[in-house]
């Protein structure tokens, strides 16, 4: 399974009562439907996985499987802190269409799951049952755990396990992993701040939380650096730099959100916990949006 391009990572779609919108999930995959996106990342973490049910991120997948044109490769977030429940969502991902299942590190029992040799065991247990190829999921800032290189080249070995997302924005240490993995292993960007930078290291594409907003500049990106027009893509990351900031550093998915309603997307409220951002808050999001429409 070839993964190159643009992925959004995409949001969940909920009413004001907090109930999942499937009008609105179809509106925005069959507005993305016409870009070229190479396809969509359900259930990940900016789709809010920790604040749904398993049967409601079953749905989401089925929904979006759905919606998309046909030809987009689909990527089912699936994590879980267990291999059992990890690999029941993967193989039911798998059953609705899926082509691959992003599996995420597990984190809950520290003082065992931060050992590389626990992570290990984990993922290999994963690939070896799941029906689908399984890409490693590594975002050190919501887990606190960063998978190190050495154990990305080991299980970089195993045949089902086809490639990694790499969020934690630390383009040196992905350089490193693009040395170390056998050829065919596919390293992808999670990271809307620095991809351009990691498609110059060797990143095969990137799952963005930023395209849900922004696909048409995030494809430029990538369609520039394909066509060797290095200063084209310096200068689309420079411009997606403010919006992309201020999101991951600052306002998040409510913050996301809000963005994609003023871009023609929906991005509604988020789930409880989350709240929306304030009236400034809207304020300083549509500012460093300000003049970059898809």
């Amino acid at each position: 399974m070839k993964l190159p391009g643009i992925f959004p990572a995409l949001t969940s779609s909920f009413d004001y009562e907090g109930k999942l919108y499937k009008a609105k999930v179809i509106h925005n995959i069959e507005k993305l439907n016409q870009v070229a996106l190479t396809g969509y990342t359900v259930c990940g973490s900016t789709g809010e996985t920790p604040l749904l049910s398993t049967e409601e991120r079953l749905q989401l997948m089925e929904w979006v499987s759905q919606a998309s044109a046909p030809g987009k490769t689909l990527i089912a977030g699936v994590g879980a802190e267990s291999v059992h429940e990890t690999v029941r969502v993967a193989n039911r991902a798998a059953d609705l269409g899926y082509h691959v299942a992003l599996a995420l590190t597990p984190f809950y029992y520290r003082g065992q799951m931060h050992k590389p040799e626990t992570q290990a065991v984990f993922f290999r247990a994963v690939a070896d049952q799941s029906k689908i190829p399984v890409l490693l999921y590594n975002i050190p800032q919501v887990t606190g755990y960063d998978l190190p290189v050495d154990t990305i080249a080991e299980l970089s070995q195993h045949p089902n396990i086809i490639g990694m997302k790499d969020s934690s924005g630390n383009v040196e240490k992905l350089k490193q992993t693009v040395k170390a993995v056998k050829p065919e292993f596919q390293v992808l960007s999670g990271s809307g701040v620095s991809f351009g930078e990691a498609l110059e290291v060797g990143a095969a594409g990137a799952i963005l939380a930023i395209a849900n907003a922004l696909p048409y500049a995030c494809v430029t990106i990538w369609e520039a650096f394909r066509s060797r027009q290095q200063e084209a893509c310096k200068d689309w990351q420079t411009r997606l730099l403010p919006a992309s900031k201020i999101i991951a550093a600052k306002y998040g998915i409510p913050g996301l959100k809000y963005a994609m309603d003023l871009n023609g997307y929906y991005g509604g409220p988020p789930r409880l916990p989350f709240v929306p951002p304030s009236n400034e808050g809207k304020a300083e999001i549509a500012q460093a949006f300000d003049g970059l429409r898809s």
